[in-house]
């Protein structure tokens, strides 16, 4: 191995330990921890789809990172605690037990049979809770558990209206595991594919999806699957894209676009040229740009998306500027604004008086002068804020 390769793999493997973050991927306790009511915020279900396997070797993890040919189904309860702070994750460090008065605790895991028990137990939840779905697509290094506490981390700070659903593909949760995870991605796109039509099939009258990072890849593959079928919006049913941090490879991304067609709605694409995982992830890659650290937000838009620039904005994650998507409290806040407006009454124009809002909290948020640049296929609106 190279000087240069070798270099490269040590700090890939100390910058991206922060996609998630933890030494372990236990999601539930060794033993019941209780804490009292008046502690606990709110009780989320996610369900899931998944291709990991289910764990054997540690059934704490529920299902690790060992790829399934088949597509496994569950619910999973998390608590959320009072003292909670919009952005975070809170949660225990090591294999220690997570206490539901201080940090995110999974409660209990219900697991279904095949996919119609699946379907009807997330369809009842879809049509008890207003008739929309949330699937989150997770990116690379993550575990089960973290794609778990991250939905319900956006559902609960975004106060999302309907159901939420993970789709959790075999990562390996290991900063060494770049390859190994981009497989997996490409393994699950039909599992994908198959999910939202399974989704389409209930009483939803809207499919939110959020992807991040390698994720986005995985999501853009399976809509991509859709549209050769000629089934590019679910029936009219597919609501908000956004795609968070984007790892794909810009030319890839132009492609996968050129063949899904321009959205009715654009797609939200958010990056940031700070975003230093991706930059590693550019390395690796033959030194291409990534979409979600890409410097033409004009060339983006006019593939169709709504770009987003968070280049001069705060992440939350240690300084590599990888999920201000969902770690930025008022980016959060924002993005929760727009999901509870069903995007078949959304304006394609940002709204002036959300965007002076914005602005406003981007600048009590980082505190100095600021700036967000959004680039639609329409115009260019570039907002700036100071403290």
């Amino acid at each position: 191995m190279s000087l240069r390769l070798n270099s490269f793999v040590v700090a890939l493997a100390l910058a991206l330990a922060g996609c998630a973050g933890q030494n372990t991927h236990d999601l539930l306790n060794k033993t019941s921890v209780s804490a009292p009511a008046s502690d606990i915020a709110a009780t989320h279900e996610i369900f899931v789809a998944t291709t990991r396997q289910q764990a054997t070797k540690d059934p704490r993890q529920v299902f690790d990172g060992d790829r399934s040919l088949t597509t496994s189904y569950a619910r999973v309860d998390v608590t959320v605690p009072k003292v909670h702070q919009v952005g975070a994750i809170e949660r225990a460090k090591g294999s220690a037990n997570s206490n539901p008065a201080k940090q995110f605790t999974a409660t209990n895991v219900v697991h279904y049979g095949d996919a119609p028990q699946f379907a009807k137990a997330v369809g009842a939840d879809i049509a008890m809770r207003g008739d929309r779905a949330l699937v989150f697509v997770h990116g690379f290094n993550n575990g089960f558990d973290d794609g778990i506490y991250r939905l319900t981390q956006i559902a609960h700070d975004t106060k999302y209206p309907g159901t939420p659903v993970l789709f959790s593909w075999a990562s390996s949760a290991k900063t060494t595991g770049y390859i190994y995870d981009k497989d997996s991605a490409n393994a699950a796109r039909d599992d994908l594919e198959a999910t939202l039509r399974m989704l389409a099939k209930t009483r939803v009258k809207s499919i939110d999806i959020i992807a991040h990072s390698m994720g986005t890849w995985l999501t853009m593959e399976a809509l991509r699957q859709l549209a050769i079928t000629g089934d590019r919006d679910l029936g009219g049913k597919l609501g908000y894209v956004v795609l968070a941090s984007p790892d794909i490879d810009v030319d890839v991304f132009k492609k996968q676009m050129m063949r899904y067609g321009k959205p009715d709605k654009p797609f939200a694409v958010l990056l940031s040229s700070d975003d230093r995982a991706l930059k590693l992830s550019s390395l690796i890659s033959g030194d291409k740009p990534r979409v979600g650290d890409y410097g033409n937000a004009a060339d983006l838009a006019s593939y169709g998306v709504s770009v987003v620039d968070l280049t001069k904005i705060k992440g939350g994650d240690g300084g590599l500027n990888h999920a201000k998507f969902a770690d930025n409290p008022i980016l959060v806040q924002l993005l929760g604004d727009r999901l509870r407006t069903p995007a078949g009454l959304a304006s394609d124009e940002p709204d002036p008086a959300q965007l002076n809002n914005l602005g406003q909290g981007l600048g009590k948020a980082v505190g100095s002068v600021a700036e967000v640049v959004i680039t639609t296929p329409f115009k260019v609106l570039t907002i700036v804020t100071g403290g």
